[in-house]
């Protein structure tokens, strides 16, 4: 097992709202807890997206493509510090400022590993520059590419099983935010979500 699979999450309920806590392996075993987690959407002026195809070594849909980078905030961490953290150790990248799209709710089970995604997950977006120099870890990631979203929102209709099952929802709430946008720097924490912007879904063929 990993060091980063005894890292603690934070369990929450349908709402948002904290209900302790479990280490990321024992959240990840069937039938699954849910928990908090983010998932960062790096944007060049474009509007292309950073996609990440995960690696090889990852315990939950290891070589599909995924958002920029994904991550769980430890219990009580602001979601902007976690994911400026996971930035860093992923993509070389940061710090950021960070905006949050909105949140959505997703099950899944991971068929080559048996694990399970069960996620209250923040979208957070990041405007970046169209030379941001990016040094990603050969350990957390096998390939990136910049792509359109709406092309990309196409073809995981098309190809579903190339990309990870959480990936459909980050794209909708970047192409249609949920709520209104707010900026966040490096050490803030974005506003909590409600209730009513929190969409169930589950891997369309069967989660970080």
């Amino acid at each position: 097992m990993s060091v980063r699979e005894e890292h603690l999450v934070e369990l929450v309920d349908d709402d948002g709202r904290a209900q302790g806590e479990a280490t990321v392996s024992a959240a990840h075993q069937p039938p699954g807890r849910l928990h908090r987690a983010f998932s960062v959407l790096l944007v060049a002026p474009d509007g292309r997206v950073l996609l990440q195809r995960r690696a090889a070594v990852k315990t939950r849909f290891p070589l599909r493509w995924a958002n920029s980078c994904c991550g769980h905030p430890a219990p009580g961490e602001s979601l902007v510090t976690a994911a400026n953290r996971r930035l860093g150790e992923e993509l070389g990248v940061g710090p950021v400022e960070l905006t949050e799209a909105g949140v959505y709710v997703y099950y899944a089970e991971d068929p080559a590993t048996g694990r399970v995604e069960f996620e209250y997950d923040h979208v957070l977006r990041a405007d970046v520059p169209a030379d941001l120099p990016v040094r990603p870890d050969p350990a957390e990631v096998a390939e990136l590419r910049w792509v359109d979203p709406t092309t990309l929102e196409a073809d995981l209709d098309v190809d579903p099983r190339a990309y990870a099952p959480w990936l459909g929802g980050v794209v909708n709430r970047l192409l249609r935010p949920s709520r209104p946008a707010g900026t966040a720097g490096p050490d803030a924490t974005p506003a909590g979500p409600c209730a009513d912007e929190v969409n169930e879904a589950a891997e369309r063929s069967g989660g970080r």
